[in-house]
């Protein structure tokens, strides 16, 4: 078996592995005025962040397979009760809140649970809303959302380091609640496992993960924006925006594709991604994009494990910071970043699935 290949079939069962980090906060790095703290240190394998009606904080995972409900009845900034609410799923790194009732990738399958919110201590078993996703476990772990037009939003990785699968993978999804009404909405994604819809004109914009095996340097996460139904950005024949791929570019041009906002970096692995509207933040945060970046696993240098700001004008990128560094020092990881979370109060959550924690970030001017 050639080693790309082999490395291809290994990569997920690398990313999945349990959570063996110890939170160290002091080894974190933030701007001036900024401060970081556990909110809890009890959510093994943290993954995707979703936020509830009524405060509660909902978070998926990848290997442990369980869905946590984190409430903080003190009101203290940091959650004093961490339920299971749903356990023995695959790879339920998805949480979605809608209408009281909260959805749950798995896989092939998203699941609801109903009222959520006030059975947090009896949790309702697990609804079936849909089965007919893909089974391949290869980028199978589906970050969702619902949009706007109140679709919940539904990724289809590539199954795969790369390949082509025609239409079948590499494409964002959207259906309604229930399931129904399936529809593609974009192609050539190889992998995004986070988006979002910017304020005020509902555009959606998402982080996508760059093949392997291409070098060090080579190519880049990229940071995308969709502008019609149907667009295409370029995977498997064409990456960051103007590279084709060695094997599968021949014929092709990146020009009949849509290029990135932004190149992320090489193997950072770009996961959760949200617009930041809050007032706690400097006014300069107000309508910039929060990127939690995982990290490398296949770089002989690491890259990524951070979480950065992109300040926004217009459509273009005015800047590409940290906002927060740290989580690897001297080739050595304690912690990964997976999503980002504005809360109501202008402060922000960040996951960590090797650490198995959920971190606050909040802002003191007077600091």
């Amino acid at each position: 078996m050639r080693l790309r290949s082999l490395l291809s079939l290994l990569a997920p069962l690398l990313l999945a592995q349990p959570a063996f980090g110890a939170v160290q906060l002091d080894k974190l790095t933030l701007p001036r005025g900024f401060h970081i703290a556990v909110y809890s240190d009890q959510v093994s394998n943290a993954r995707e962040i979703a936020l509830g009606a009524k405060g509660t904080v909902f978070v998926g995972s990848f290997g442990v397979g369980k869905v946590y409900a984190l409430t903080d009845t003190r009101h203290d900034g940091h959650a004093d009760k961490v339920r299971v609410i749903a356990s023995g799923l695959e790879m339920p790194i998805g949480v979605a809140f809608h209408d009281g009732d909260l959805y749950v990738s798995a896989v092939s399958r998203i699941y609801v649970l109903r009222d959520i919110e006030d059975h947090l201590d009896d949790p309702p078993k697990p609804e079936l809303v849909t089965d007919k996703l893909p089974t391949e476990t290869h980028h199978g772990g589906r970050f969702i959302a619902f949009g706007p037009d109140g679709k919940l939003y539904v990724p289809i990785g590539a199954p795969c380091n790369v390949c082509d699968k025609g239409k079948d993978f590499a494409k964002l999804t959207r259906m309604n609640a229930d399931g129904s009404g399936a529809q593609d909405i974009a192609y050539g994604i190889r992998n995004t496992v986070g988006f979002d819809w910017r304020p005020g004109s509902h555009q959606l914009w998402f982080t996508d993960n760059g093949r392997d095996m291409m070098g060090d340097d080579m190519p880049s996460d990229k940071l995308n924006r969709l502008s019609h139904v149907g667009e295409d950005f370029g995977f498997p024949y064409c990456h960051q925006g103007d590279t084709l791929d060695p094997e599968f570019g021949k014929g092709h041009s990146c020009k009949d594709y849509t290029p990135p906002v932004l190149k992320l970096g090489a193997h950072v692995a770009s996961l959760g991604m949200r617009f930041y509207e809050g007032k706690q933040f400097p006014a300069s945060y107000r309508g910039a994009i929060l990127i939690a970046e995982h990290g490398s696993w296949n770089r002989s240098k690491k890259s990524g494990y951070r979480v950065m700001t992109v300040q926004l004008d217009g459509n273009k990128v005015a800047s590409y910071q940290p906002l927060i560094t740290g989580f690897e020092q001297d080739e050595q990881a304690w912690g990964r970043p997976v999503d980002v979370q504005p809360l109501p109060d202008g402060s922000v959550l960040v996951s960590d699935d090797l650490a198995g924690a959920v971190y606050r970030v909040t802002y003191d001017a007077k600091d």
